[in-house]
């Protein structure tokens, strides 16, 4: 009995734009509404677009409010007003375009909106505040040669990886049927067992990335873009402590000025 094993790189985990189990509500549309209290974690590959998320909760999308006003503001903590990158509906809907490391972050909406009380006609602004915890979640190492350039890269690099694994199936057992019916039996019998090629999968994250079960506990298999004060220099899948790093995404660690804690750059 011939038993092959192959070890092929594993590549990427559930998303295209948006795909991962998440606790956020979803109208038809692929929506994402708000929701009142601790943010919802929303996870975007690189170079996605985001979802739309919408500056209300569902239940209230259901009625017809008065006079509403949306106030976006980015992981900065500005103002954020629509460009080439952020989109803003006159509706208060948001999209991020091709995101990117730097985009993670808490995205805070505040809708202010009237009421007006049927007997005394009396009017009262009412204010909501929805949070959205926003994490890009990038591709495979190598995977513009892999791709050659696609945007689309898990679906082209696992297309790639089963088909190695079924021509890998194929040889083989072309070969058993070659040696039983052509060498007239004079070498020992070669056989194939089938389902016997195993794909191992890998677990690696780009540098600047990292998983984190505790923190992204609804996307545990995901490599999650590194958060401020961590980065990762490598492809490991964790990212390391580094309390000077401010940012998302971070690749090296600055010197500090303790001389007992030395990083890379």
């Amino acid at each position: 009995v011939m038993r092959t094993w192959v070890l092929l790189p594993a590549v990427l985990w559930c998303l295209t734009g948006v795909r991962c189990p998440r606790s956020t509500l979803f109208n038809t549309k692929g929506f994402i509404y708000g929701k009142t209290g601790q943010p919802d974690k929303i996870y975007v590959k690189l170079h996605q677009n985001s979802p739309v998320l919408m500056c209300m909760d569902f239940k209230l999308s259901k009625k017809e409010i008065v006079d509403p006003t949306y106030l976006w503001i980015g992981p900065n903590e500005k103002t954020l007003t629509g460009n080439n990158r952020i989109n803003i509906t006159k509706t208060g809907q948001l999209m991020v375009k091709d995101f990117l490391e730097p985009l993670s972050g808490l995205y805070t909406c505040t809708l202010s909106y009237k009421t007006v009380k049927a007997e005394t006609q009396e009017e009262k602004t009412v204010k909501k505040r929805y949070d959205f915890m926003v994490f890009v979640n990038p591709f495979a190492p190598g995977w513009k040669g892999a791709c050659n350039g696609s945007v689309d890269c898990e679906d082209t690099t696992n297309h790639n990886i089963l088909q190695a694994r079924d021509r890998i199936e194929e040889f083989f057992r072309s070969q058993a049927y070659i040696f039983y019916h052509n060498f007239n039996k004079t070498l020992p019998a070669m056989h194939f067992v089938d389902h016997s090629l195993q794909v191992v999968r890998l677990d690696s994250c780009r540098p600047g990335f990292g998983k984190n079960e505790g923190l992204h506990s609804n996307c545990a298999s995901c490599c999650v873009v590194c958060s401020p004060a961590t980065f990762s220099p490598d492809v490991n899948v964790t990212c390391q402590t580094c309390v000077s790093v401010l940012t998302y995404g971070a690749k090296s660690c600055p010197q500090t000025s303790n001389k007992n804690q030395q990083y890379e750059d």
